[in-house]
């Protein structure tokens, strides 16, 4: 019987083939850090609906999905109308635009902390600008964040994370403070002990999309430190933003931010981020009589570019009817009681948990889920084992099943369906047994 990477190489020639020729034009073959899998990732062709196609013709059940990017899934026909009747226009127009406006409107009636938005071209772009807004509204330097949540890869927010640090100015990186999430008692002792801070950021259902979660009632709390603290709150929602709620996560928790961080969904599918909030922070950005150099300069070639703000508006507007929520959220809780099921009749120690559309298998310790959404607080301290990791995302490829990289996760579609639910079960049953085989659980 093969071995779960014997297996994974007879099924992608081609794709190794290819991954040979990349390594010698990208930095490890990949454009992209996550798309780093041993002993090659796949190469994918084209997509529909819930499923992708790789290059030696396999067949997948996509719960990558754009990088979360895609919760109407592949090629929604709303949104490909609207990007097609876009490019009859022109890509680039250099000046303002009708598909901005109309991107805008759905932004500030979705999002409850939207009085003002601007566009930028990625959710890292986001995040710089929001520090950068903030800094110049406080008058202060420093932010405080929180150990391993992810804000792209922005200098000032590397720190505390996971992610290597090289290029990153010592300087720059001693603007931050970490602590631990989920401890009000901390960030109250930080902000009481430090008089720069201008603002706490934070992605608000946890690290990696909710995996070491966040619990809702430290939310409320870190609204009510930061007012009383005259401190800015930044919701970091690039994942959670029309996923969790059409209104992202301060939408579902009811706890309103000053600022906000978008991208992913917001733009259908195609590049885009943008800032919101408050208008008087947002507005730091506007041309003020007097404002002298306190003001905050924003270009960017392609913020709002016409064939984004179009995709945006299109998918957006399908958001906002709750539809595509309700669907990827009923899917994402069957399949998530399905794989603890699974999990306890074959004796896998591990659980699988999640906020709305999102599911996270925790393996190799065994765990007891609090509630539907999340982990309890010890248990959110045993990672699972990074060779488990790696070898669960090659056994599920091998069942048909594509994950997020670097642990097992994954964003469920409304164009998921529930019989791809139940064959993403019988692969995730194919994948744990290859897993015992070869001696791992």
């Amino acid at each position: 019987m093969s071995t779960i990477h014997e297996l994974f190489a007879q099924k992608h020639p081609g794709s190794a083939a290819l991954h040979e020729e990349a390594v010698g034009i990208f930095p490890d073959g990949v454009t992209h850090d996550t798309r780093y899998v041993t002993p090659f990732p796949l190469v994918v062709t084209h997509t529909a609906g819930s499923r992708k196609w790789d290059v030696d013709g396999n067949e997948y059940i996509d719960y990558v999905m754009g990088h979360g990017a895609l919760l109407l899934g592949h090629g929604r026909p709303e949104v490909i109308q609207a990007v097609t009747e876009a490019l009859s226009h022109g890509t680039h127009r250099g000046a303002s635009h009708l598909e901005e406006m109309e991107w805008a409107r759905w932004v500030l009636r979705l999002v409850p902390s939207a009085e003002r938005v601007r566009f930028t071209s990625s959710g890292t772009e986001a995040t710089m600008l929001a520090l950068r807004l903030a800094r110049a509204y406080t008058g202060k330097t420093h932010v405080l964040r929180f150990t391993d949540h992810f804000h792209g890869w922005n200098d000032l927010l590397a720190v505390g994370s996971s992610r290597n640090m090289g290029g990153i100015a010592p300087e720059v990186a001693a603007l931050s403070y970490v602590v631990p999430p989920n401890d009000p008692a901390l960030v109250e002792q930080a902000l009481e002990s430090h008089d720069d801070i201008a603002a706490v950021i934070l992605e608000p259902t946890g690290a990696s999309m909710g995996h070491a979660p966040v619990y809702p009632e430290f939310l409320h709390a870190l609204r009510d430190l930061t007012q009383k603290h005259g401190v800015l709150l930044i919701f970091d929602e690039v994942v959670t933003g029309f996923r969790v709620s059409p209104g992202g996560a301060q939408g579902l928790y009811g706890v309103t931010p000053d600022v906000t961080t978008l991208a992913k969904i917001l733009a259908g599918g195609l590049p885009g981020g943008a800032v919101c909030g408050r208008a008087d922070i947002i507005d730091m950005i506007a041309h003020h009589e007097g404002v002298g150099d306190n003001r905050v300069a924003h270009p960017g070639t392609f913020n709002a570019n016409p064939i984004s703000a179009s995709a945006g508006a299109a998918a957006l507007q399908i958001v906002a009817t709750g539809e595509p929520n309700a669907t990827a959220d009923a899917r994402a809780a069957t399949l998530r009681a399905g794989l603890n099921d699974i999990m306890t009749r074959m004796e896998v120690p591990g659980c699988c948990y999640g906020v709305a559309s999102i599911f996270q298998v925790r393996l190799g310790t065994q765990c007891q889920c609090s509630d539907a959404e999340h982990l309890r607080p010890s248990e959110s301290q045993k990672p699972t084992p990074p060779n488990i990791i790696s070898a669960m995302r090659l056994a599920a490829i091998n069942a048909g099943v594509d994950l997020m990289s670097g642990r097992p996760s994954g964003l469920v579609s409304a164009a998921h369906t529930e019989a791809d639910v139940q064959t993403t079960l019988a692969g995730f049953e194919q994948a744990f047994s290859a897993l015992r085989t070869d001696g791992l659980l």
